[in-house]
C-alpha cells in the first residue's frame, strides 16, 4: 500500500504568516488591544513585517479613534507603526495614506492629513488618492471652520479628478455658510441640486440653518430684472435662473412634501419639470453626431448639420414615419398622411403659428410624391419649410 504523505498542519506556519493570520482575526473582531500585543511580540521576534501588515495594525488603529478610552492608544500605535514603516522602507499604498490621514485628522492636524495625500504620487509610487483619502482632511478643515483650506482640497481633489458626493458637498455647504461665504453657499446649493437631486435628513438641516440664519437674509438684490431671470430659468432648464441671490428680506422655510401632479403643499405652486441645460445640451448633440458619424455617409450628416445651423427656430421635431404608421398594423393599415398631417396642424396651432420640422426619409417622399392628394400636403409643407428629407444612405432616426 502506498502511504499518502501527510497535509502540512496549520501549526507549521511561518512567522509572517501566523502574524497576519492572527492580525486580520483581531481586525474583524476590532480587538484593537490585541492587535498592539501581536505587534509588539513580532518586534520582539525580529518578525519580518510588510506592507499587508502594517495596513491592517494602521486600518485598526484609525477605526479605534472613534472611541475615547481607545483614542490615545490608537493615535500612539498608529503612527508608531506608519514611522517603523518607513524605517523598514516598506512602501506605502492609498489604503496606508487614507488610515494615517484618519489618524491625523482625529488629532485635528488637518494640515499633515492634505500633506500626506498630496506627498502620494512622487512618494508613494504613483499610488492614486481616491475620494476617502481626501475626506478626512476635508472633514477636519470643515469642522476648524478653515474654509479656505477647505477649498484648497476640494480644488485639489478636481485636479486628479476625484469627484464630490452628498456628504463632501455638504460639509462644504456649512463651512461656507458658518463663514459667511455667500457666493460658495449658492454655488455648493446648486451643486447639491444637479449632483444629488433628493438630499438626505442631516443635509437638509444644514441647508435649513443657512437659510433661518441673519445671512441669508442679508444677501441679494432687492431690484431685479425679472425678465433676465425668466431667461435665465428657459437657458438652464427650468428650475435655475443661475442669476444669483435675487431678493431680499427672511426666507420662508417649512417642510413640506410634494402631491404627484407636481404641487407644493405648503405654498400651492406648481413644480417646473426640471429639463437638462445648455452645458448638458451640447454634450448630448454631440455624443448623437459622433454616433450618427459612425453609423451615416458622413457627407450626409455634415450636410444635415449645415442645413439645420440655418434653420435653427424650429421648437418641435415630428418623426414622420413614427406618426404616419401610427396603429395602421392592420391588413389595410399604411402609411397615413392625414394624421401626420393632424399632428402638424396641431403643434403649429399651439405653438403660436409657428411650423415644427417633420422629418422623412427620401424613399418615404419618393412614395408620396407619386399620389395627387398626398402630393399636395408634401408641397405645401415643403413652402412651408416644414420638411426635411434624409437621403438615401442615411437613418432618418
Amino acid at each position: 500500500m502506498e502511504e499518502h504523505p501527510k497535509k502540512k498542519k496549520k501549526g507549521c506556519r511561518n512567522p509572517e504568516t501566523k502574524f497576519q493570520f492572527e492580525l486580520n482575526s483581531c481586525s474583524k473582531a476590532k480587538d484593537l488591544r490585541g492587535a498592539i500585543s501581536l505587534y509588539d511580540d513580532a518586534v520582539s521576534n525580529n518578525t519580518r513585517l510588510n506592507q499587508h501588515h502594517f495596513n491592517a495594525l494602521l486600518y485598526l488603529c484609525s477605526n479605534s479613534v472613534a472611541d475615547p478610552s481607545l483614542k490615545p492608544t490608537a493615535l500612539d500605535y498608529g503612527f508608531r507603526a506608519f514611522r517603523h514603516m518607513s524605517a523598514l522602507a516598506v512602501l506605502p499604498n492609498e489604503a496606508t495614506v487614507t488610515a494615517v490621514a484618519r489618524l491625523a485628522a482625529a488629532k485635528g492636524d488637518a494640515d499633515y492629513a492634505f500633506e500626506l495625500v498630496k506627498s502620494m504620487g512622487k512618494n508613494y509610487n504613483n499610488a492614486l488618492p481616491r475620494l476617502r483619502t481626501y475626506d478626512p482632511a476635508l472633514f477636519c478643515f470643515c469642522e476648524m471652520l478653515d474654509a479656505d483650506k477647505a477649498y484648497e482640497v476640494e480644488e485639489h481633489m478636481n485636479g486628479v479628478g476625484v469627484s464630490l458626493e452628498e456628504a463632501e458637498l455638504a460639509a462644504l455647504l456649512k463651512v461656507s455658510a458658518r463663514c459667511g461665504r455667500v457666493d460658495k453657499v449658492y454655488e455648493y446649493l446648486h451643486r447639491l441640486r444637479s449632483s444629488v437631486r433628493c438630499v438626505s435628513e442631516s443635509t437638509a438641516v444644514v441647508i435649513e440653518e443657512w437659510f433661518r440664519g441673519s445671512k441669508a437674509s442679508e444677501v441679494g438684490e432687492a431690484e431685479f430684472d425679472a425678465g433676465r431671470v425668466k431667461e435665465g430659468v428657459l437657458r438652464n432648464g427650468g428650475g435655475w435662473h443661475g442669476q444669483g441671490w435675487v431678493g431680499k428680506g427672511d426666507w420662508v422655510v417649512s417642510r413640506t412634501s410634494v402631491v404627484a401632479d407636481g404641487h407644493c403643499c405648503c405654498c400651492g405652486q406648481q413644480l417646473v419639470c426640471v429639463d437638462i441645460d445648455d452645458v448638458e445640451t451640447e454634450k448630448f448633440a454631440g455624443s448623437v453626431a459622433a454616433l450618427a458619424f459612425e453609423r451615416e455617409v458622413k457627407a450626409n450628416f455634415s450636410e444635415f448639420q449645415a442645413w439645420l445651423e440655418k434653420h435653427a427656430s424650429y421648437e418641435a421635431i415630428v418623426d414622420g414615419a413614427n406618426i404616419g404608421l401610427y396603429q395602421q398594423n392592420f391588413a389595410d393599415g399604411g402609411f397615413n398622411i392625414s394624421q401626420l398631417d393632424d399632428v402638424v396642424k396641431e403643434l403649429y396651432n399651439r405653438s403660436g403659428k409657428k411650423w415644427p420640422l417633420v422629418v422623412l426619409h427620401n424613399k418615404r417622399l419618393r412614395g408620396l410624391m407619386e399620389n395627387p392628394s398626398s402630393r399636395r400636403l408634401v408641397e405645401e409643407w415643403m413652402k412651408n419649410g416644414v420638411l426635411y428629407t434624409t437621403p438615401n444612405g442615411s437613418n432618418d432616426d
